[in-house]
């Protein structure tokens, strides 16, 4: 296998975080957005959409999303499980996951690729460019301080986000919530649930990669 990263960008680092939870050592080489090498005819010939993680099977497939490769990891490596045991969980693990990634991933992204200088021409990661909309950004963070609540609400009466165990949703939902600081924006000192959550998760060895 082969994994295609980028240290310094949330999506590559979800990723990076699972396969290290799955205790697993893959070639990795390191493709910088800031240097615009995603964008490159070298990068494109491997992911024509010039986005990142990608991971290359032993069968030379590109998986291109997060949720491919870790529908991938998980069915070739199954222990230990980050996608939950049962049909229940699975379902869950799932639920969450994008409940989180249209909650929180979207809008925090919306809010810096529609406010922030370097993204005026691109909004929208990909191969094509597209202007921002400050409006988006306005929206977006109106969003984020939604999303905060309602990781309360659910981590108030859940040790974590889908289920009683780690997940890929909590992957998800700490790479999301840690990324947020780009925007100004963290998890309000009111929410205790959320903060102990994020601490709890920010002391696995995966964290610090």
């Amino acid at each position: 296998m082969l994994f295609y990263d980028c240290s310094t960008a949330p999506n590559p680092r979800r990723a990076r975080m699972y396969i290290a939870e799955k205790g697993l050592q893959i070639e990795t080489r390191e493709i910088s957005i800031a240097k615009g090498e995603q964008s490159g005819n070298a990068f494109k010939a491997v992911n024509p959409n010039a986005t990142l993680p990608v991971l290359v099977t032993d069968e030379g497939v590109a998986l291109t999303e997060n949720l491919g490769i870790a529908a991938y990891l998980e069915a070739r490596f199954p222990e230990p499980p980050l996608m939950g045991r049962t049909p229940d969980e699975k379902g869950l693990v799932l639920m969450w996951n994008s409940i989180v990634e249209q909650q929180g991933g979207l809008p925090i992204a919306e809010t810096l690729r529609n406010t922030h200088p370097a993204f005026a021409e691109r909004a929208i990661p990909g191969p094509v460019n597209y202007a921002q909309i400050p409006e988006l950004g306005q929206r977006g963070a109106a969003r984020v301080e939604h999303f905060f609540d309602l990781l309360e609400t659910r981590l108030a009466e859940s040790p974590y986000i889908a289920c009683a165990e780690f997940t890929l949703a909590d992957i998800t939902a700490y790479v999301f919530v840690d990324f947020a600081r780009v925007i100004k924006a963290r998890i309000p000192q009111r929410n205790s649930a959320t903060l102990a959550w994020f601490e709890k998760i920010g002391a696995r060895p995966s964290a610090q990669l």
